[in-house]
């Protein structure tokens, strides 16, 4: 921590505002008491302006060495800059003295995660890793259903993440080098396998499939992981552009009842649209009872039988809270970086797996 009175509001600086910081973190900190975004580094003029147009009072930075050049004055730095640029910026912002947030995935391997943490445990400063997708309406539903037993012992969790992107959409994300960490399986990939291991502990046996599915893609672009839990779960997850027809987001199997649940969490899409936490009052998060899922047992061809079950509103703004808190009271972490080395073993794994076409045990 720094120089920041006591009540005054923690200085956070932002590198990189492109989809992930200028949708998510730029507003979710803004929205969040007791941090203010101090700065936002981005070298392109038109996302320069952008920043200046929506945060009237923000300073604005060309590269991240004007902003740790600055370090004395900030208190977080926030990471959300092409998936390359993760470990060499959050090591520098920890070695200048700074707590770090860095956008999924932290890092391309296991061991630079692990590498990470360490660093930061050195240096006794919080690393957290966003994310976001643990704070999603049907995962925190989910998560309820699971802690009451209201589905008994779960045999199956079924999870897709799936859009329909025909063509392609280029940049870094859909490029084939290696160096980049695109594709789905680290972009996509990383939430449902880390909603996984939340739900269901540690895994012991990975399989995956990993297609590049459209004309030029030079990336995954539809993926398959099948995972067996320590505790006998088994995840089948799936992360698709190419979904012409959407499945499921979850359907999860136990001995006494399932859940189904369509549709994706309203939140992206409400900050896509420039509506922000707290402006939309108490509805933030929330959805229609048209599109709750269903609990139950039975087999009707319309609702596959069960009860409606009320969704809980989403929340993302319970992410940067709770590194508020961190950061001033000492509070936990949200989402560590041992979580997330735990996730990026699964998809090493799941990268082998579907290389080789073998099942990789952990």
């Amino acid at each position: 921590m720094t120089g920041t009175s006591p009540g005054a509001p923690l200085r956070v600086g932002l590198v990189g505002y492109g989809l992930a910081g200028s949708v998510f973190h730029a507003p979710l900190i803004a929205a969040t008491g007791g941090l203010a975004l101090d700065t936002v580094v981005t070298s392109n003029p038109e996302r320069q302006r952008q920043a200046r147009t929506e945060f009237p009072d923000v300073r604005v930075a060309a590269t991240p060495d004007e902003l740790f050049g600055r370090a004395g004055e900030l208190d977080l730095i926030v990471v959300a800059s092409p998936n390359r640029t993760h470990v060499p910026l959050a090591t520098a912002a920890l070695e200048a003295g700074l707590p770090v947030v860095v956008d999924k995935p932290l890092s391309g391997t296991a061991a630079e995660a692990r590498a990470l943490a360490a660093l930061a445990e050195e240096r006794g400063l919080l690393l957290s890793v966003f994310q976001n997708r643990r704070w999603d309406n049907d995962f925190l539903t989910l998560r309820k259903l699971v802690a009451e037993g209201a589905l008994g012992d779960v045999y199956r969790f079924e999870s897709r993440f799936e859009r329909w992107r025909p063509q392609l959409k280029g940049g870094w994300r859909e490029s084939g080098d290696p160096a980049e960490i695109g594709g789905l399986l680290y972009d996509l990939g990383s939430h449902v396998v880390d909603q996984a291991l939340v739900l269901f502990g540690p895994v012991t046996a990975v399989y995956a499939e990993a297609d590049v599915r459209r004309e030029g893609a030079r990336t995954d672009d539809d993926t398959f992981i099948a995972l067996t839990h320590a505790n006998g779960v088994r995840s089948h997850l799936h992360v698709s552009a190419t979904t012409a027809q959407l499945g499921p987001r979850f359907r999860v199997l136990g001995s006494r009842a399932g859940y189904v649940k369509h549709g994706l969490d309203p939140q992206e899409a409400a900050l896509r649209e420039g509506l922000r936490p707290g402006a939309a009052g108490a509805g933030w998060g929330t959805e229609p009872e048209e599109l709750w899922g269903r609990v139950g047992s039975g087999e009707s061809p319309v609702t596959g039988g069960g009860r409606p079950e009320p969704t809980l509103p989403g929340d993302y703004p319970a992410y940067y809270a709770a590194v508020a808190k961190a950061l001033r009271e000492g509070g936990p972490n949200p989402v560590t970086a041992l979580e997330a080395a735990d996730a990026l073993d699964v998809l090493e794994a799941a990268r082998r797996s579907a290389l080789e076409k073998v099942t990789v045990t952990l």
